[in-house]
């Protein structure tokens, strides 16, 4: 009987860890779109959180089309220097790649700062905040699984 139960505890355990965890995320899901497509859906997500007017979604709807449309180039830039071979960005590349993205966020909150009104940019920046902390914790050590201190 020990023999028959442990054989079942094995199979199931087996097949827990044997399921795909390589599972598309949302991220996953909005690379097929295009750029209009992606900024036509975030546009639609912050005038939900935000409660936007026509004028300040058309203006975001712009800014986001503009964004998702460098991104897309990027990621294809990104590709292509993958499939080259060249894997390892020199110091200066890294310096440059990260510049270039603290600029981006300087202006794109510069930007949303003159569109949306008080109420709306103080949820806009705890919402923007809250998208970067995802993820983050992985980067702590604060992986699933591990034990607590107390215990």
């Amino acid at each position: 009987m020990k023999k028959i139960l442990m054989a079942i505890l094995v199979m199931a355990a087996i097949s827990v860890t044997a399921q795909d965890h390589n599972m598309k995320g949302k991220r996953g899901d909005m690379k097929d779109l295009s750029p209009e497509q992606i900024a036509t859906l975030q546009t639609k997500k912050m005038t939900l959180a935000l409660d936007l007017n026509e004028s300040q979604q058309a203006k975001i709807k712009t800014i986001l089309t503009k964004d998702a449309t460098a991104r897309k180039e990027k990621m294809a830039e990104r590709k292509a220097n993958k499939e080259d071979g060249k894997k390892v960005l020199t110091a200066d590349e890294k310096y440059a790649m990260q510049n270039e993205r603290l600029d981006h966020q300087i202006a794109r909150k510069a930007e949303m700062k003159s569109i949306l009104n008080t109420d709306q940019y103080e949820k806009w920046v705890k919402m923007d905040s809250r998208k970067k902390m995802r993820g983050h914790g992985k980067d702590k050590g604060e992986k699933k699984g591990k034990r607590s201190s107390k215990e």
